[in-house]
């Protein structure tokens, strides 16, 4: 046999070797790519229910729906269905389902029957029934993922020892995302002691429980600081506003209560007007920036007030500008410029009622100034019935 004639039987069958090698090759890479076509239409064939589903059951927007559907997906109705058939026969509406399956979607992959029949019997044994506890599932309705024996059954036991009332535990219950376990209740309990030891009354203390934990689950000895300041304050501990100030001086940073301070001081206000407002209303140091600028824009530079007059008013900072701050002061200030009310009626005007307000100075005068109700409804401006020029005072610079 020649040399030539091995060479080309060697190259012949070192070239089908290498056929035979990229055909594998190819048909493993086709097996492949079938696969991941296939997981890939399975998935998309998933999602596309699932965003259905969340759509035409649960009462979602489209939108909410694409959101929900990246935490959960599944492919037929049935454990869906039995957990909504759960919730509305525990009093959930459409409304509250939409609201439930947009905060928590993962309650729809939850065992109906082993996982949240258990925690909606306790709650209903416990006598949080009807309203109660649809407010409770609403709320937070990823409590009803929580454990019955580690969390549930004694974050209520800690609740009913501090004497808390049937509506604060309610509160306590639908701002769940606290209740988790004996140590955040062991800190809890060891600051509403230091509470308890100045006087503070146990059903205000409740209540700061059960609507801001975050205030009272703080480090003991940060917490104690806190309380001793809003004591050298001035405030009285029996009274509400001490633990609304207490609220505040633990969840606000000191380099945030200095910006604050000088955003006020802007405006013309003394630190002594300032810790006014703080002692008469706390929470007016945590109006943004933007809103105090806004009210005191209008305040002082349309309606001519004094920064030291609204010093005495400081839930004028927690009140909605557009919807009760600018009607009611204007109507008060044509009355004034017609010289129907006194000159130094004050910013008391916005703590009345909707209804008493607009029997007392709208409907009144209604026969005075017939463009009164025009006023109040923000169809007129003051300024275009030429009582205040533009600019009363202009913006104090820092």
């Amino acid at each position: 046999m020649s040399t030539s004639f091995l060479c080309k039987r060697v190259v012949s069958l070192t070239n089908v070797g290498q056929m035979f090698e990229i055909s594998r090759t190819q048909m493993h890479f086709l097996q492949n790519t079938q696969l991941l076509i296939f997981r890939s239409f399975s998935s998309s064939k998933q999602h596309s229910f699932t965003v259905s589903y969340l759509i035409n059951s649960c009462g979602l927007s489209p939108e909410s729906a694409l959101s929900a559907s990246r935490k959960v997906q599944f492919e037929t109705p049935d454990g869906a269905d039995s957990v909504l058939a759960l919730l509305r026969n525990y009093g959930c509406t459409n409304t509250h389902i939409s609201k439930i399956v947009s905060k928590y979607p993962l309650l729809l992959i939850a065992n109906s029957e082993k996982t949240l029949l258990p925690k909606l019997e306790f709650f209903s044994s416990a006598g949080f029934s009807g309203p109660d506890l649809v407010r409770i599932v609403v709320g937070s309705p990823s409590i009803l993922k929580r454990s019955l024996e580690n969390h549930l059954i004694p974050s209520y036991n800690f609740l009913k020892s501090m004497d808390m009332v049937h509506e604060n535990i309610v509160k306590a219950f639908s701002r769940s995302y606290w209740l988790t376990g004996k140590s955040v209740q062991d800190t809890i309990a060891s600051n509403v002691e230091i509470l308890k030891e100045i006087g503070v009354p146990m059903s205000n203390i409740s209540s700061l429980v059960a609507m801001h934990p975050c205030a009272v689950f703080q480090n003991r000895e940060k917490f104690s600081r806190s309380v001793e300041k809003v004591f050298e304050m001035g405030i009285n501990p029996l009274r509400v506003t001490f633990l609304k100030a207490v609220q505040v001086i633990c969840g606000v940073a000191e380099s945030m209560w200095e910006h604050k301070m000088q955003v006020y001081r802007q405006w013309g206000f003394t630190d002594d007007e300032i810790m006014l407002m703080f002692r008469l209303d706390p929470l007016c140091i945590k109006s943004s920036e933007k809103k105090i600028m806004s009210v005191m824009d209008f305040l002082v530079n349309k309606m001519g007030w004094e920064p030291a007059s609204i010093a005495r008013y400081p839930t004028v900072f927690l009140r909605s500008l557009e919807k009760k701050i600018i009607p009611r002061c204007s109507v008060v200030k044509v009355l004034q410029m017609k010289g129907l009310v006194k000159k130094d009626l004050c910013l008391g005007i916005l703590g009345c009622s909707e209804e008493n307000f607009f029997d007392k100075f709208v409907v009144k005068y209604e026969q005075d100034v017939p463009e009164l109700l025009n006023v109040y409804q923000g169809k007129i401006g003051i300024l275009e019935l030429g009582f205040v020029s533009e600019g009363v005072r202009e913006k104090k610079q820092l």
